[in-house]
């Protein structure tokens, strides 16, 4: 299906809003808000302080993770009617750690366009004020507030080379921290707080080393964690044996193979014969 998106048809809008410094709202995204005729908003407060800083009256309505099913019958109807539609959250871009997914999937499907707007992001000012290597990074958001659960996915994040970017809660950063050098091992990682407020700052060392500074920390957090630079040798393994490593690891099989073709210097081709063979 393609779909493009100015085609002079009523649409949805994706508008990133400011972290917290006012100043970093696009030009873009204020003449959209001016042009759309229905604002969806996490919190229709914060959302109408925003529109009031700068001379905006918007008939909102409330869309958030709670009621955001609920929402999608009234949302089309009205996109039907020729109404373009924004769709904000309290901060950042919409979607990401955020609601919005499933309102945009709907919409999607239903046939109307959905216009993303670039904008303010939480993960990329951390990640290039990091200090730690920007790429290749996986942007993972938040973990399971559940203590075993978070435990299951830092162990199958454990063995990925790339930079690991999550956000976290303040009731949570101290034991997530501590779970890391656990299950990671004593990786470099940088902790952004508030970012683009007045109280801003950047905690960067060893986990360990960091642990201690974070202690009565409020606010707002980013951590960009360094991936696993250990260069394990497994040329002695079997190539199934090899694989199961990634498997156990929560890799999918698809990934497993592209990971250990790429440890042997050959073609997934050649892993996928092999794996297959040796498993008959």
């Amino acid at each position: 299906m393609i779909q493009k998106s100015y085609e002079d048809s009523a649409s949805l809008y994706l508008i990133p809003t400011p972290l917290g410094n006012l100043d970093d709202i696009t030009v873009r995204s204020l003449k959209t808000l001016e042009m759309v005729d229905v604002i969806l908003c996490e919190d229709t407060r914060d959302t109408g302080r925003l529109l009031q800083q700068y001379n905006l009256k918007k008939k909102l309505l409330s869309c958030h993770e709670h009621n955001e099913e609920k929402m999608v019958d009234q949302v089309i109807s009205m996109l039907k009617e020729g109404k373009n539609i924004g769709l904000v959250t309290d901060q950042g871009t919409p979607i990401i750690s955020d609601p919005g997914y499933l309102m945009a999937k709907e919409v999607i499907g239903a046939g109307f366009s959905v216009i993303p707007l670039p904008g303010a992001c939480a993960f990329v000012p951390a990640l290039i004020a990091s200090g730690i290597e920007p790429s290749p990074f996986l942007y993972y958001g938040f973990l399971n507030a559940k203590k075993s659960k978070k435990e299951k996915e830092l162990k199958a994040l454990s063995s990925y080379k790339e930079t690991l970017i999550f956000y976290e809660s303040v009731h949570r950063l101290v034991e997530t921290l501590e779970m890391m050098l656990e299950v990671f091992g004593n990786r470099n990682i940088s902790v952004c707080r508030e970012l683009t407020k007045i109280h801003e700052e950047f905690i960067r060392g060893k986990l360990s080393e960091v642990i201690p500074q974070i202690q009565t920390l409020k606010g707002e957090f980013v951590l960009v964690v360094e991936g696993n630079k250990e260069q394990e040798d497994y040329s002695h393994l079997t190539v199934v044996d090899h694989v199961q490593i990634y498997l156990e690891d929560g890799y999918s099989l698809n990934d497993a193979m592209k990971q250990v073709a790429k440890e042997r210097n050959v073609s997934k081709s050649v892993i996928y014969k092999e794996y297959h063979n040796d498993r008959k």
